[in-house]
C-alpha cells in the first residue's frame, strides 16, 4: 500500500508518515513493480501500535523505546504517565479556578483582572499579615472575587485573618451565602464550623433561612453555630438547640445570653424557662450541669424560672444551692420580685 493510500485510510498524514519513516519509527518495507516504497501488513500494525502509544501521551522518543528498547517497562512508563497527567490535570485546574473567579469578579477592564490577580496571589500567601491585608483591601479595591474570598475563609485557620475575610465577604455583595451554605455539607468537620461561622457574620435575610436549616444539620457544631447567630437575631427557632447547649456545657455563657436576649416576650420567656427546667428533671442530671441551669435561670424573667430557682435553692449540693440562692437574689433586684 502506497503512503497516499495509507494517509487516506489510517487518518495519519503523509507528512507525518514521512517524519515516521525518517524516525525509523515507521518504515515502508515493500516495493511495488515500479519501484515506489510500499507498507506491508507489518508496517501498517507498526504504525497502529506506534499511534495507540502516542494517544496514551507518550512522546515519539518513548514511543520508539516502547517498541524496541529490550528492557523497557510497560508498567513504570504507565505510572510516570500517570503521573504527568495528574500533574498536567491539577495545573490545568488551579488556571481554570484561577480565570473563573476573575471571570465572576466581572473586570472591566485589563487593570481590575490585574487587580484581582494580585488579590488572589495575595490570599494565597504564607504570610498571614499578607492574607489579612488581602482580605481588608478587597472590599475597597474594584471587583471583588467572592468566589475566592469564600473559598479562603473556608480554609483560613488564623483567627485575626479569619475574620478579616468575614468582614470582606459581608461587604461583597449577594453571592456568598449561597456559596457559604453549600459548605455546610463539605466533607471536613473544620471547614463546617468556618462556614457556619461566616454565615452567621453575614448581615441580612439572605442568611436567615440556611442558618434556620442548619439547626437539623448531623454536624452539633454546625447546629449549636446556627444556634448562637439565630438567638442573636431573635428568632426562637433556636431555643432548644441553646438550651442543649447549656445543659451539655458548650458554649454555655454564649447559649444563656443568647436565651436571656430572646426572653423579653413573656410567651417566649415561658418557653425558654419550660425548656430549662425540663432539664432538671430528677435523677437525670449532675450538679454540675444544674448549676449551669440555675445560672442560664437567672436571665429569664417568670414564675416558672423563679419556681425552678427556689427549688434549686434547696438543693442538695451545695454549690447549687448557693448559686441558685444567690441567682434569687439577682433576679428580685432585676424583675422585681418573683416574675
Amino acid at each position: 500500500m502506497l503512503i497516499g493510500e495509507v494517509a487516506r485510510r489510517s487518518g495519519v498524514s503523509a507528512r507525518m508518515l514521512r517524519h515516521y519513516d525518517t524516525l525509523g519509527l515507521v518504515r515502508p518495507t515493500g516495493r511495488s513493480g515500479s519501484g515506489y516504497r510500499e507498507y506491508s501488513g507489518d508496517d501498517l500494525r507498526r504504525l497502529f501500535q506506534v499511534e495507540s502509544l502516542r494517544s496514551l501521551g507518550l512522546s515519539l522518543r518513548e514511543v520508539g523505546r516502547a517498541l524496541d528498547g529490550p528492557g523497557f517497562a510497560p508498567a513504570e512508563l504507565v505510572d510516570d504517565l500517570i503521573r504527568q497527567t495528574r500533574e498536567r490535570l491539577a495545573t490545568e485546574t488551579a488556571l481554570l479556578t484561577r480565570l473563573r473567579r476573575i471571570g465572576a469578579a466581572e473586570p472591566a477592564d485589563w487593570a481590575d483582572v490585574l487587580q484581582t490577580v494580585a488579590l488572589l496571589q495575595a490570599l494565597g500567601s504564607e504570610s498571614a499579615g499578607r492574607r489579612q491585608r488581602a482580605a481588608l483591601s478587597a472590599a475597597a479595591e474594584g471587583p471583588t472575587p467572592v468566589e475566592a474570598l469564600v473559598e479562603a475563609v473556608l480554609s483560613e485557620s488564623d483567627p485575626n485573618v479569619a475574620g478579616a475575610l468575614r468582614w470582606a465577604l459581608a461587604r461583597s455583595g449577594d453571592a456568598a451565602p449561597a456559596l457559604l451554605a453549600k459548605a455546610l455539607d463539605a466533607p471536613a468537620a473544620a471547614t463546617r464550623q468556618r462556614a457556619v461561622q461566616a454565615l452567621a457574620a453575614l448581615p441580612g435575610d439572605a442568611t436567615t433561612a440556611p442558618l434556620r436549616d442548619a439547626l437539623a444539620h448531623p454536624d452539633t457544631a454546625v447546629r449549636r453555630g446556627a444556634a448562637l447567630a439565630l438567638g442573636a437575631r431573635g428568632l426562637t427557632d433556636a431555643i432548644p438547640t441553646l438550651v442543649d447547649m447549656v445543659a451539655e456545657e458548650a458554649n454555655d455563657v454564649d447559649a444563656a445570653d443568647a436565651l436571656s436576649a430572646l426572653a423579653g416576650d413573656p410567651a417566649v420567656a415561658e418557653q425558654i424557662a419550660t425548656g430549662l427546667v425540663a432539664r432538671l428533671a430528677p435523677g437525670a442530671t449532675g450538679a454540675p450541669v444544674r448549676r449551669r441551669l440555675a445560672q442560664a435561670l437567672a436571665g429569664i424573667p417568670g414564675d416558672t424560672a423563679a419556681r425552678a430557682l427556689g427549688e434549686l435553692s434547696r438543693d442538695e449540693d451545695r454549690g447549687v444551692a448557693v448559686t441558685a440562692g444567690y441567682v434569687l437574689t439577682l433576679r428580685d433586684a432585676s424583675f422585681g420580685g418573683g416574675g
